[in-house]
């Protein structure tokens, strides 16, 4: 990664990442997670304050080391243990069927191999354990796709590889996941293009 990707981008995002409408889908996305965590993307550690008191431990996956860095003082502030792998999320370096929750918001329209990477978040998921999500990406109405696919490219480019067009729920069920909870919304504030989310839970499908 270049030097916008390293050293300006994630304070960006920090930033953007973090607006009152963000904290609100964080708060009702994380509700229900519990145990120890997987955190996908965990970033600059945003949604650490909005972990309930059944989470025992997070441990986030990451590549961005300035990120890290940012993340520093809301993990020293949290409640529960927090460990930080800076790999990105294709590549998971733990046992399979390690952790009851894992978690993803905001997070797999940047990753490259999304499909390698849902892979790998189903194999470290245990048995019984769930997957929590929240996540913009393909709208329903086509006016506004046409506009996601005309800004795709320009978006990838400005914003580390975040894609405006993918169809969440369908690359979490071709993974081997069965989704047992989906809402669509629309984020507050955000322009229409980027806009429409998909907030769920999902379980492996031979759970």
């Amino acid at each position: 990664m270049g030097f916008y990707e390293n050293r300006i981008l994630p304070h960006v995002l920090n930033a953007a990442m973090n607006t009152k409408a963000m904290r609100e889908e964080r708060t009702r996305s994380l509700k229900d997670v519990r145990g120890t965590v997987l955190e996908i993307g965990f970033g600059s550690g945003l949604n650490l304050p909005h972990y309930p008191a059944a989470v025992t431990k997070v441990v986030g996956v990451d590549p961005s080391q300035k990120s890290a860095q940012l993340a520093r003082k809301r993990i020293a502030a949290s409640s529960f243990p927090v460990e930080v792998i800076g790999l990105p999320a294709e590549k998971i370096p733990v046992d399979a069927g390690s952790f009851e929750s894992i978690v993803s918001t905001f997070t797999l329209c940047t990753i490259p191999d999304v499909s390698g990477a849902l892979l790998e978040i189903r194999r470290v998921l245990k048995p019984g354990g769930r997957f929590y999500f929240v996540e913009h990406g393909l709208a329903e109405d086509p006016g506004i796709v046409r506009w996601q696919e005309r800004l795709n490219r320009l978006n990838q480019k400005m914003l580390g590889g975040c894609h405006l067009n993918r169809r969440i729920s369908s690359l979490i069920t071709e993974a081997g996941f069965e989704i047992e909870r989906l809402e669509h919304d629309n984020l507050k504030g955000a322009p229409k293009f980027a806009s429409f989310l998909y907030r769920g839970v999902a379980k492996r499908s031979d759970s």
